[in-house]
C-alpha cells in the first residue's frame, strides 16, 4: 500500500521547488536575451569559426524606437567588420599591428564599435548632447571658471587649439565635451574624461594626445549636435593616443 502524497509532500516543498523552477527558466530566459547583439560569436582571424553556446539565440524580435525613429529587429545579420590591423606573428593570439595612422585604425585602445549615426535624444525628442549656444538655459555654473578662450594643449607641451565652446548633457546636466577649434577653422570636440582645466594658467592639458594631433580627430558632420558613431569615433581617437600618441608608449618601460 503506497502512503498518501500529503504524507510526506507539504506546502513548504511546493513552494521551494516552484521557485526553482521558476528561478532555472528565469536564468534561461535572461541568457537567451543577452544574446540578441554580438552572438553567434566570430573569430575575427578566423571568419569561419562562430560559437553561440548554450542556450540557443532567440527569436528575432522587433522593438518600435521612440520618436518616429523607425524599428530594430535583434538578433539580426551583422554586416562584415573590418580589422584594420595585422598580426605580428602567424599563429593565432598573436599581437596586431595597426594598420596606417594607428589613432584611426580602431584598434586596441583605440577600439570602438560601429552603432547609428544617430544623436542621442532627450525624453522630448531633442538631441540630447549640444554645445552652449544651442542650450538657452545652460550656463557655466557660478564660482566656476568658463573656459571658452582657454588655449589647450597637447601631451608634448604644444598648442593643440583653443576652446570656442562647451557641449552640454542637458538629460544628466553636465559637460560632456569641449569644442576645440584647430588650425584651417576646423572645429573638434574633447571629451572631458581627457582634459585637465588648469585654472590659474588659463589652459586645458590634454596628456593623451599631441598638439598637432588636434587637427585628425574625427569631425562632426553637425554644428550643434553629436551622433552615437561620432561620439564613438571621437573617443576612440582619443583612447588610442594612450598608447600610439608617441613611439616611446608602444615601447616596453623596463
Amino acid at each position: 500500500m503506497f502512503d498518501a502524497p500529503t504524507s510526506y509532500i507539504d506546502l513548504g516543498q511546493i513552494a521551494i521547488w516552484a521557485f526553482w523552477f521558476f528561478f532555472a527558466g528565469l536564468i534561461i530566459y535572461l541568457r537567451k536575451e543577452d544574446k540578441r547583439e554580438g552572438y553567434p560569436l566570430e573569430s575575427e582571424r578566423s571568419p569561419h569559426i562562430t560559437h553561440v553556446g548554450w542556450p540557443n539565440l532567440p527569436a528575432p524580435k522587433t522593438f518600435i524606437l521612440p520618436h518616429g525613429q523607425g524599428t530594430k529587429t535583434v538578433p539580426r545579420q551583422e554586416p562584415a567588420y573590418q580589422v584594420n590591423a595585422t598580426p605580428t606573428e602567424p599563429w593565432l593570439g598573436a599581437p596586431l599591428t595597426p594598420t596606417g595612422d594607428p589613432m584611426l585604425a580602431r584598434v586596441g585602445p583605440g577600439s570602438c564599435p560601429t552603432r547609428d549615426n544617430e544623436p542621442d535624444l532627450t525624453y522630448e525628442g531633442e538631441p540630447k548632447i549640444v554645445p552652449l549656444r544651442a542650450a538657452p538655459g545652460f550656463s557655466v555654473a557660478e564660482g566656476d571658471r568658463d573656459p571658452r578662450g582657454f588655449d589647450v594643449i597637447g601631451c608634448d607641451g604644444e598648442k593643440g587649439g583653443t576652446v570656442s565652446d562647451i557641449w552640454v548633457d542637458r538629460s544628466e546636466p553636465q559637460i560632456r565635451y569641449l569644442e576645440v577649434a584647430v588650425n584651417a577653422g576646423k572645429k573638434v570636440l574633447l571629451p572631458m574624461g581627457f582634459a585637465k582645466i588648469q585654472k590659474k594658467a588659463g589652459t586645458v592639458k590634454v596628456l593623451a594626445i599631441t598638439g598637432a594631433q588636434f587637427a585628425n580627430v574625427p569631425a562632426i558632420a553637425h554644428a550643434d549636435h553629436v551622433t552615437f558613431r561620432e561620439e564613438d569615433l571621437v573617443c576612440a581617437y582619443y583612447g588610442g593616443g594612450k598608447l600610439y600618441a608617441v613611439p616611446s608608449r608602444t615601447e616596453p618601460f623596463l
